[in-house]
């Protein structure tokens, strides 16, 4: 726990609506709540190097992304060259990615935690770990993307490939899963799962009900595109049946779930209309089937919500959700949730579901459809470092490619409908940090 207080220094910018700070926030409820009597306190034993990264990400990129903190030469137009070069070859810089103090140490922190919560799975030492800094699901091989550096989910799939067979990858953060699926995207070791908002233009651009894999991989990965005011009586009515034909035709031996609270009601950049407890409940179905899982954050920008959501969800995979009671102990950011000061938020009542029961029934049938092509992998497990090289050269051929390269740094325009934030589910300079109340109340992220 002690290492998530640390992780809630690191600091993206006065007005980045990544405030790794939500994590101490989550922290920090989840004391007040009694929570931490219920868990095992880990701490990883060794920083990931280099070359623990190299088995997913390029040696150049994590080379370039070393680089950014090293003091400036002194020569102005060297300086502003290799900044160019950054931001060319690797996506660093730019507006969703900026370059921050330490940053290497942030990718570290977090990203040793995800692959130490898979070692303690591996070995039988826990059934269910938490990383609420983890789940940083868009970096990809060779280039940070969307908030994300270096991509701690495909790192910790592939420490519990070494001793499981079949891992499935869960994804519930608004945004679609992209930089996880392009990995296993040739593979059927890993099946990824990734239910998020998709309408074409809406970030990352891709996770369309027709992207299933390809090779090996065919089938084993699975979209759920949706549109906005998805409700949680509407999510669950697909999420049920969805995984559990996953459970029951691919028998994963362990579970990696990103649980990204962008997809809750009132998130700065997503447009879901999910409850606490509708986001909790896909938490509880997994956990019933009684698999080693692998629990992380992801997304999620209004930061209130964020911790509102992990602490309840942290009681969830504890057993612990009955006596949590909705007005919250005093604690350390009580100011910041008023007026209620409740551990729960209403869903929005003037947001209307876009997702049309005939649209759902037909998402359905065709992701249940498909499933009927998922077989368990036989064989035994091992160490697969080719895997998400393969499906990198794979990526690398088709258009998807080259529909996302548009969104990197571009920043896109305002929301024409004038609301706050950019309608394209991307951060921009024009969306102020006003919604959030860290910045309300003053910046208290540094």
């Amino acid at each position: 726990m002690e290492n998530q207080r640390k992780l809630g220094d690191f600091y993206y910018g006065p007005t980045h609506p990544m405030k790794p700070h939500r994590v101490r926030m989550a922290h920090d409820l989840i004391v007040r709540y009694d929570l931490y009597k219920h868990l095992q306190q880990r701490q990883p034993s060794v920083a990931p190097d280099e070359a623990d990264m190299c088995s997913f990400h390029s040696k150049e990129y994590l080379q370039g992304l070393k680089s950014v903190d090293q003091e400036k030469t002194g020569d102005k137009r060297a300086d502003k060259a290799e900044q160019e070069r950054l931001r060319n070859n690797f996506n660093l810089g730019v507006a969703d990615c900026p370059v921050f103090a330490n940053i290497f140490k942030y990718c570290q922190a977090y990203t040793g935690a995800s692959i130490g919560a898979a070692v303690q799975l591996n070995y039988g030492q826990a059934d269910i770990c938490i990383n609420w800094a983890g789940g940083l699901h868009h970096a990809r091989k060779g280039r940070a993307s969307g908030f994300c550096y270096i991509n701690d989910i495909v790192l910790a799939t592939l420490e519990l490939l070494k001793y499981h067979r079949r891992v499935l990858y869960l994804d519930i953060d608004v945004h679609h899963g992209d930089g996880v699926e392009e990995a296993f995207y040739t593979t059927d070791r890993v099946l990824t799962v990734s239910f998020h908002k998709y309408d074409g233009e809406f970030f990352p651009g891709t996770g369309d009900l027709d992207e299933v894999g390809a090779g090996p991989g065919r089938y084993y990965a699975i979209n759920v595109p949706l549109a906005d005011g998805m409700d949680d009586e509407s999510y669950e009515g697909l999420f049920r049946p969805i995984m559990d034909s996953v459970m029951a035709n691919y028998q994963p031996d362990a579970i990696v779930l990103q649980s990204g609270a962008d997809s809750l009601t009132g998130d700065r950049l997503g447009k879901f209309n999910l409850t606490i407890q509708g986001h909790a409940r896909c938490h509880a179905h997994m956990m019933k089937y009684g698999k080693p899982m692998l629990v992380l954050g992801g997304g999620g920008y209004k930061i209130v919500n964020v911790a509102r959501c992990w602490t309840y969800e942290t009681a969830v995979l504890t057993g612990q959700a009955g006596s949590m009671r909705a007005d919250m102990p005093p604690n350390e950011y009580y100011e910041l949730f008023k007026p209620d000061h409740s551990l729960f938020i209403p869903k929005d009542a003037t947001m209307r579901n876009e997702n049309s029961r005939a649209r759902l029934d037909q998402l359905r049938s065709t992701i249940l459809e498909n499933l009927r092509h998922v077989r368990p992998v036989s064989g035994e497990a091992s160490v697969v470092p080719s895997i998400p090289q393969a499906a990198a050269a794979h990526m690398a051929q088709q258009q998807r490619a080259a529909a996302r390269q548009r969104w990197e740094a571009t920043p896109s325009p305002s929301d024409p409908s004038g609301n706050r934030g950019s309608g394209s589910g991307r951060w921009t300079e024009e969306d102020e940090a006003a919604d959030d109340p860290m910045d309300e109340s003053g910046d208290t992220s540094h």
